[in-house]
This record gives structure tokens, sequence and C-alpha cells, in this order.
């Protein structure tokens, strides 16, 4: 690493905490170690670190609130999470509060290394098999944003198992308007088959909404 950052550590769990002190300990400037959220937020506005690494889940406030509420106090140290779970739609919420780093724990060695380093020159950093999962999540989401209201509405219904006729006497549409709606939804999702179509919603969860 070009400089030594100044790096406080927040684990709720003493001996990861120990742990990532003496993973850390060649490659940074260690301030502080603390073990909840609340007194994550109080350090770091005392001592000013460079980078923060972070656990998911620690008692007070979590990995996630503790970035947002570190965001908002000003605080502009890098921020890595470090997580025993890969779920993708947390690494997003991370990285949407203000983190710059999702590492899984279980690559929390040469992997985090490397987090660090691509965060400290302005990059942000993700563990691959989280970042693949994000971007095939983020695939089968996006087309879902490009339908209008009433589509989504109509292919709630679709979901659910509703044929046009009852589609349209629960929307006060006439069949032939649901027919063209579906027939739209379809071309704009990639679908040639109503089955297809009925599949990829209900993936979506939208047959329980």
């Amino acid at each position: 690493m070009d400089s030594v950052p100044r790096t406080l550590i927040a684990d709720d769990h003493r001996l990861v905490a120990d742990a990532l002190n003496e993973l850390l300990a060649e490659h940074c400037e260690m301030v502080g170690t603390v073990l909840d959220g609340s007194s994550l937020l109080s350090v770091a506005l005392e001592r000013r670190p460079d980078l923060i690494i972070a656990d998911l889940s620690m008692p007070g406030l979590s990995g996630v609130e503790a970035v947002g509420e570190l965001r908002r106090a000003g605080v502009t140290a890098k921020i890595i999470i470090v997580s025993m779970y890969g779920d993708p739609r947390v690494a997003k919420q991370a990285i949407a509060a203000g983190a710059s780093g999702f590492v899984a724990k279980q690559g929390a060695g040469e992997e985090l290394l490397t987090a660090i380093r691509v965060v400290l020159k302005g990059g942000s950093y993700i563990s691959p098999h989280i970042a693949e999962r994000m971007a095939s999540t983020a695939a089968t989401e996006r087309p879902l944003a490009t339908l209008t209201p009433r589509q989504r509405e109509i292919l709630q219904f679709i979901a659910k198992g509703h044929s046009a006729k009852e589609i349209a006497a629960a929307l006060d549409l006439s069949p032939r308007t649901v027919e063209t709606h579906k027939y739209e939804i379809m071309r704009a999702l990639g679908f040639r088959k109503s089955a297809d179509l009925v599949r990829y919603a209900t993936s979506m969860g939208l047959g329980m909404s």
C-alpha cells in the first residue's frame, strides 16, 4: 500500500477482531477496536480513521446502519463491510449507504488486503461471487423497471393465474386491452410464450403481492 491508513476495526466477536488486527498490523496503523455499532460511530467521530473495517451484524447498529450514520455525520473514511453472509441485496444496500467494499468473511485474508488497496485508491470492491450474484439479480430486476405501472399491475394478475377476462373485470378494462398489455409486456421482457411469462413473474415474487 502506498501509505499507511489509520484503521478502525468494528466486530462484536473479540476473536475475529483480534484476527483482523493481527492481519492488518503490518499494513495499517491500528487506531482502535470496537465491539458494537454505536461505539463505532462515536470512536470514528473522535479518531477520524482513514479506513474502517466493520462487521455486518453488530449490536446497537448493524454495519449497514452504521455506514449510513457515519456518512450523515460527515465521516469520510473508506468503509469495508465484512459479512458471514453473501446476500447480494445486503451488499447492494451497503454500497448504497456509502460503503466502498463488501467482503465475505471467509475471504477476510488476502482478499481483504486486496479490497483495502482498491478502496484506498478510490475504487470499490465486492467479493467476486457476491458481485456475480448482484449482476444476476440486477439482470432479472432491470426489465421490470421498463414496465408501466398498469403493465406491472396486469403482470401481477397474470402471475396469480388470472385469465384476461378476469383481469379485465378486476381493472375495468376490456379483455382486448388486457391482451394488448400482455403482448407489450411479453415483448418488453423478451418472452414468446405465456407460460414463460408466468414462470418469470412467479420467480420475481409478483404472484405473492
